[in-house]
């Protein structure tokens, strides 16, 4: 966006509206952010919400998992927020906040490997912060399959470091006891942050939406040090699509044998003999598929037939992959 455009939307804006507050919810592979953002959709009584989802990987799998989006939703191009030096990421803002039609909040859900930091400075060195309030960073945490493992990520590390408010997600899977384990490990490194326990994303919304807990930039670290943390950290995303079937018990067999470096896994797909539609929903080990209605899909619903599916993680063959995948189809 030029610097011409965009005064011309900061001073339209101005006179429009005031500060829209925004939350960023992040938070590492299969933490359960897209079910939290679907629990504040549903439950936004009356608000106006603008969302933007960030993919990493070719297929759109979450904003189809999305409902109540519709004209509100600015997908981004392909890749990392943070590995694209915000501009997209800017310019969808931009395109939000100039609408004739004024919202009430904002929220951002990035990919489970970016760093929060980078979307963090779009709001406090740009232009954007004379029309935007940043809220508050939110980090949902899977209690389930956490591991420190997780944290030689660089990016997953900051994810709690720069979290204002921290969901432990998922503590119906675990005994109290690895809940105050987990904790109290966060606690020694993101002290000063909010920590709240919930399952399936439901929370409150008053107690993470327009909280005002966000201070300011809590880091004296670079751009260009978080710019290549994908590189660095080894993180590649599979993609794989077709409109023949999957045959079920050979494609749960895949799922069984996946090697332990695929962190999440997502998609959308279509079995033999089936006229429903399923989504894959994996994190670590543990998966599970549910049937939907074709008709939940906001504006983006593929193909009655086709299966489309992403894996993520370090140092994954994509070639045996999609041919174990192939191997699945019914042909």
């Amino acid at each position: 966006m030029s610097n011409l455009v965009a005064q011309s939307c900061l001073d339209s804006v101005l006179k429009s509206q005031a500060e829209i507050p925004v939350t960023i919810v992040t938070g590492f592979l299969g933490s359960g952010k897209t079910t939290l953002l679907n629990h504040i959709l549903n439950n936004r009584q009356g608000l106006k919400v603008a969302v933007i989802v960030n993919e990493f990987g070719d297929i759109d799998i979450d904003s189809q998992l999305l409902v109540a989006v519709d004209e509100n939703m600015v997908q981004l191009a392909n890749g990392c927020i943070c590995c694209t030096i915000n501009q997209s990421l800017v310019d969808a803002l931009w395109a939000i906040v100039s609408r004739t039609e004024s919202i009430d909040y904002l929220v951002i859900e990035t990919t489970g490997i970016a760093d929060p930091l980078p979307i963090v400075r779009s709001f406090t060195t740009t232009d954007l912060q004379q029309v935007t309030r940043l809220d508050a960073v939110l980090t949902v945490v899977d209690v389930e399959s956490f591991t420190s493992e997780h944290y030689h990520s660089e990016a997953a590390l900051n994810q709690l470091i720069f979290g204002d408010i921290i969901l432990l997600n998922k503590t119906d899977l675990v005994t109290a006891e690895v809940v105050n384990e987990l904790d109290n490990y966060i606690r020694s490194i993101a002290p000063k942050a909010r920590i709240i326990t919930t399952q399936h994303g439901r929370v409150s919304l008053p107690l993470i939406l327009d909280v005002g807990v966000n201070t300011t930039l809590r880091s004296s670290k670079s751009s260009h040090e978080h710019s290549h943390h994908l590189e660095n950290d080894g993180f590649i995303a599979v993609s794989f699509e077709s409109d023949l079937p999957l045959i079920l018990p050979k494609f749960q067999d895949f799922l069984d044998r996946l090697p332990s470096d695929i962190y999440r896994a997502k998609g959308m797909l279509k079995f033999q003999g089936s006229k429903l539609r399923h989504v894959l929903q994996m994190s670590g080990k543990r998966y599970e598929m549910k049937s939907i209605s074709v008709g939940k899909f906001a504006n983006r619903s593929p193909p009655p037939n086709a299966n489309q599916l992403v894996f993520i993680g370090r140092n994954l063959n994509a070639e045996t992959i999609r041919m174990q995948l192939t191997e699945c189809l019914a042909i």
